[in-house]
């Protein structure tokens, strides 16, 4: 799993890269299948209940779900990029979330609580945790910065198919729900909106969005619980050097959105 894993990592590494102005999310789709499919791995998404991409773009008030298409990026926008790849019989899956040109700080904001709560459900996926703490860990965190955490689509399971047992709420009470064990392997994928947590879906039957028309956030990682900790299988795996030059990068450019 962690092959698949590593595969999606490059993937939305390369695609981060290209959410530019004026680049449409169904060439950002194109260049992810193409990533896929060179790597000998098949894009898991596609055909998934009849779903017909490679990704799910979700751009603005897009929660999750969101159809590639001829839509073009605009500066201030944020999209929300979902990947999952199959490699030797395995599933990778994850989730960014991309600020595109100059970002207005609310946005920004909307996304770095959102990172957070990711980083602290991670932190729960232990032995002996429940579902209920890692829940918890990204409801609470949420709400006390102002945001609504989306109930109605959950984290889950991920092995050899991609929805596996257990689903994995963003909200929840400490203490409760089932226990985790060695072996379980889970896609964590915190849900924030500007506003309501309340969503809808579009007449496509697929993309769902906030129902008072704010931002939403989707950040996802497929994590491996073991005796040592939590792995997170789909972060990427950098030298100090590269470490050292994203964040430089990404320092910059948010003092450019700023």
């Amino acid at each position: 799993m962690r092959a698949s894993g590593q595969l999606v990592a490059r993937v939305l590494a390369e695609v981060r890269r290209l959410c530019v102005p004026g680049m449409t999310t169904f060439e950002l789709n194109q260049t992810a299948e193409k990533m896929i499919r060179d790597a000998g791995a098949k894009p898991t998404f596609k055909g998934y209940h009849g779903y017909p991409f490679t990704l799910c773009t979700s751009v603005n008030e897009q929660i999750v779900h969101g159809f590639p298409s001829r839509y073009q990026l605009r500066s201030g926008d944020i999209i929300s990029i979902d990947c999952g790849a199959t490699l030797d019989g395995f599933v990778g899956d994850s989730a960014i979330t991309v600020p595109v040109g100059k970002v207005n700080q609310d946005r920004l904001r909307l996304i770095e609580i959102a990172i957070e709560c990711l980083e602290r459900a991670i932190l729960e996926c232990r032995i002996g945790r429940r579902l209920g703490d890692l829940g918890w860990a990204v409801q609470s965190h949420a709400e006390a910065n102002g945001y609504g955490v989306v109930r109605d689509h959950v984290g889950h399971g991920v092995g050899r198919k991609m929805h596996e047992d257990p689903q994995v709420p963003n909200y929840g009470k400490p203490g409760k729900g089932s226990e985790f064990k060695p072996g379980y392997v889970i896609a964590v994928e915190p849900m924030l909106n500007m506003g309501t947590h309340l969503t809808k879906t579009l007449k496509d039957g697929w993309t769902v969005v906030t129902q008072d028309g704010l931002p939403s956030v989707h950040v996802e990682h497929t994590v491996a619980i073991t005796e040592e900790g939590p792995d997170v299988l789909t972060r990427p795996v950098v030298t100090t050097n590269e470490n050292v030059s994203h964040i430089s990068t990404v320092l910059a450019e948010t003092m450019v959105s700023a």
